[in-house]
């Protein structure tokens, strides 16, 4: 097998031509183009090519794709990956160790949507950006404003049309402005920078709730109660094929909404969550978890059951509850069904979940047991005498209708 693993730069990229069979290998260095590539790859004719994932992965998968060639793309964070206790590394290393790691499957893959749901988790990112700019000019406005011992509403009653038109009569320009009142030039710079953050924000939210109405899975998680349109499209935007997720184990481990695992010889504990996957769309599980414990009796059955009444336990319970609504997410995108309260209420599968029993819901078996042991007035036998263990396990029909009864209770 001949692969071609390529350690990409912004410039220029080196290519390592690897014989699998042979570990025979030569390197090519050429500029990082897609004309240049395509070369490149006209030339090796490889059977595959790896590469690791940076900005430039995208377009470099799609051009790969489109030629017919498999192609993976490496975890740089992987354990086999990682560079420990060396005392050289170069390019040509790189795309060496990555044809090696190719060759004998073990590297860590990343899944690379197409180039509309690329585009789609860009444009919501960009989003994220310009409302962390928007944080970030507010933050200032009111730093300026404490500065000069003038009381600002909290939150959003701070930001109300009013309080808008009382900053703007506070504010000149900078120009104009007194030697002792140069903050209402600052307040006049950071006023002009709120205004275009806001027509950012305004233009960015037009376009996401065009596609949003044109997507039918935004709006299949939109019955959620608690969810909103933005974290429903970055749910359907991230997950993107549900079918590549074999069970919500799996999903949750994607989002980094599992807990690590240190396990040696009879120890085997679990620390924090790993924190893998996407940040921003984990945050906002969790914010969504919170409002969840108002407005949806399943998220707060939850969340009660994993806090059980301890202080210390609300983040523990707050992250469980956050992947335990990822899950749910990703069953209503297989199966292509809304939200129904009762399903979710009894632990149905359809909702990506085995039936389960609560705590205080006793097994047939046990409850049929219990009767067997102790006993009562309706013939029922007692306990067996000592000596015959062998005989307390057997359960008789009789007993399991008993239990039956009881447990239907």
């Amino acid at each position: 097998m001949t692969i071609l693993a390529i350690d990409l730069g912004k410039g220029n990229s080196v290519a390592c031509v690897y014989e699998a069979g042979s570990d025979a290998h030569r390197f090519v260095r050429f500029e990082t183009t897609p004309t240049d590539l395509r070369r490149l790859v006209y030339r090796i004719r490889p059977e595959r090519v790896v590469i690791e994932v940076c900005p430039s992965a995208g377009w470099v998968v799609d051009l790969v794709r489109g030629m017919g060639i498999a192609v993976q793309i490496v975890h740089g964070n992987h354990d086999g990956w990682r560079w420990r206790n060396v005392k050289r590394k170069t390019d040509r290393d790189d795309a060496l160790k990555l044809a090696r790691l190719s060759a004998m499957n073990q590297v860590s893959e990343v899944y690379v949507p197409l180039r509309r749901v690329r585009q789609w988790r860009s444009l919501i990112q960009a989003r994220q950006s310009v409302v962390k700019r928007l944080r970030r000019t507010k933050n200032r406005i009111r730093s300026i404003l404490e500065r000069e011992a003038v009381a600002w509403p909290a939150e959003h009653k701070g930001w109300t049309r009013g309080r808008l038109i009382m900053l703007r009569e506070m504010a000149c320009p900078l120009s104009e402005a007194n030697v002792d009142d140069l903050w209402r030039g600052e307040l006049h710079v950071e006023l002009a920078m709120f205004d275009q953050a806001m027509l950012a924000l305004r233009e960015v939210e037009q376009r996401l709730d065009a596609l949003a109405q044109q997507d039918a899975r935004v709006q299949l998680l939109e019955t959620i109660p608690g969810m909103g349109r933005r974290t429903a499209e970055m749910i359907v935007a991230v997950i993107d094929d549900p079918l590549r997720f074999k069970s919500g184990k799996q999903v949750g481990c994607y989002l980094g909404l599992t807990p690590r695992q240190y396990q040696s010889g009879a120890s085997n504990r679990q620390g924090r969550i790993s924190g893998e996957g996407h940040k921003t769309l984990r945050a906002l599980l969790v914010e969504v978890s919170w409002l969840g414990r108002r407005w949806n009796p399943r998220l707060r059955s939850v969340y009660d059951r994993v806090h059980r009444g301890s202080p210390s336990r609300k983040k523990i319970a707050i992250v469980a509850t956050a992947r335990r609504l990822l899950i749910w997410c990703w069953a209503m995108l297989r199966d292509g069904c809304p939200w129904d309260e009762r399903l979710a209420l009894d632990g149905s599968s359809s909702l990506g979940e085995p039936v389960r029993r609560g705590p205080l819901q006793p097994t047939l078996s046990a409850v049929a047991t219990r009767f067997a042991r102790t006993g009562a007035s309706d013939g029922r036998q007692g306990p067996e005498p000592q000596g015959q263990s062998s005989s307390r396990s057997k359960i008789s029909e009789n007993q399991k209708v008993v239990a039956a009864q009881f447990f239907a209770c």
